[in-house]
């Protein structure tokens, strides 16, 4: 079997993916741009020549005349030279029926103009194949003094020229898209050194379960360090009554501890199938809410089968869930945080984790499980990583987490246990 591939070179892959896609876009669009470009430059060039010609003195005197002969050796050298100066393929000039009187290729003087004469005088751009092959070309009427139209004057550049002019451009078009793609390269090969500076060469599911690895401890370590912390205090408590001989206030408070904590104990254990790690959990949690001052509500059915999660998951998912809910319900009207463990129809678990607190506003609902994301300011341990965990080891076997309202709850809703992974 091959191994995984690691997160850093997951993100190599996809940053430099994403730099080839982009730098195939850019060449394409700048080919397009460049073609369309270049196109635009052709018909300026031929319409700017054109209606140059059809205004010149030479050529309105000239066919004005009205001789066709006179009209080929006077302008012929003259629209020679003004196709060497303007780079055109040709310039053609015509009588009004559209005889030519010059052309480039002077077996084509005399002939009928290829493509299309107005009906009115007018200035008509078109791409048309005539002898030389298809060219983009600009026809424009010559007018006398009088306005009578008394020729046409054509200029055009074929689309062979054009497209050797696009060739020309490509270069720089070439060397912006590798110059983009070498950037994007670049910066997938900053990113993977930064990603495998952090998660060395774990693939993504290793990457997620030392989150939910360190997520459990977390948690799980405050609350034995509550549920610590307050059966230290009791214990002070009830020796210094003792000191002072007051024992019967002293076997009062040590009654009350166990008698507190007997209730979700007896919960806890009544259920085969259950963690230790999350009984562990619970109880601490019930500690740190006393000591917060929240109301703890704990309901579980005996019968909620066994989990598909590792226990390191499940104290990960419970845990994030219940300190959220503490969070919002230590500055929320009504302090309480309820968490309930029954069975799903379908033989799953279903897992709830409500609270008192002031509720998460609709337009948030989705974005809370966002990587990053959070309602509350950071602190040591950093926000916004809980709820997306918890979504991401739950999707992780099939399961689903959902959030309501009034009260805030959390359900998680979990599929019958079939070969669990291993923490």
């Amino acid at each position: 079997m091959r191994p995984a591939r690691s997160i850093a070179s997951r993100v190599f892959a996809v940053l430099l993916v994403a730099a080839l896609v982009v730098g195939a876009l850019v060449a394409v669009f700048l080919v397009i741009d460049a073609q369309r470009a270049t196109h635009a430059e052709a018909e300026r060039v031929t319409a700017a020549t054109a209606v140059t010609l059809a205004v010149s003195p030479l050529v309105i005197d000239t066919l004005e005349a009205g001789d066709a002969a006179t009209a080929t050796q006077t302008l012929e050298p003259y629209a020679l030279d003004v196709i060497s100066d303007a780079d055109l393929d040709f310039v053609t000039i015509m009588t009004p029926e559209g005889t030519r009187v010059t052309h480039p290729d002077i077996e084509q003087i005399g002939a009928r103009y290829l493509g299309t004469i107005p009906d009115t005088p007018r200035t008509f751009t078109e791409v048309f194949t005539g002898t030389l092959g298809p060219s983009v070309r600009t026809i424009v009427p010559v007018l006398a003094s009088d306005g009578e139209p008394v020729g046409w004057v054509s200029a055009g550049v074929t689309t062979e020229t054009i497209s050797d002019t696009l060739i020309r451009r490509l270069p720089l078009s070439l060397g912006i898209t590798v110059g983009l793609i070498a950037l994007g390269a670049l910066g997938a090969w900053i990113a993977r050194r930064f990603t495998r500076g952090i998660a060395g060469d774990l693939p993504p599911g290793q990457v997620r379960d030392a989150v939910s690895s360190y997520e459990s401890l977390r948690t799980l370590g405050d609350a034995l360090r509550a549920q610590t912390h307050e059966h230290g205090n009791r214990m002070h408590t009830a020796v210094a009554l003792l000191e002072l001989g007051r024992s019967e206030e002293a076997i009062d408070i040590l009654t009350e501890t166990s008698r507190q904590s007997q209730s979700l104990v007896d919960q806890v254990t009544a259920r085969q199938a259950g963690d230790p790690a999350v009984g562990a959990l619970l109880l601490g949690k019930a500690s740190q809410a006393r000591e917060r001052g929240i109301d703890w509500r704990v309901s579980i059915d005996p019968d909620t089968p066994a989990s598909p999660l590792s226990p390191v998951d499940s104290v990960a998912v419970l845990g994030n869930l219940i300190d959220n809910a503490m969070d919002a319900a230590a500055t929320g009207a009504e302090r309480w945080v309820g968490v309930s463990l029954r069975p799903s129809k379908n033989g799953g678990i279903v897992l709830e984790v409500s609270d008192g607190g002031d509720g998460i506003p609709s337009d948030l609902r989705e974005r809370v499980f966002t990587q990053g994301f959070s309602t509350k300011p950071a602190n040591n341990h950093g926000r916004g990583v809980g709820l997306a965990l918890v979504r991401a080891v739950v999707a992780g076997v099939g399961g689903t987490v959902e959030l309501s309202a009034h009260p805030t709850t959390f359900t998680v809703t979990l599929p019958p246990a079939r070969g669990r992974r291993s923490p």
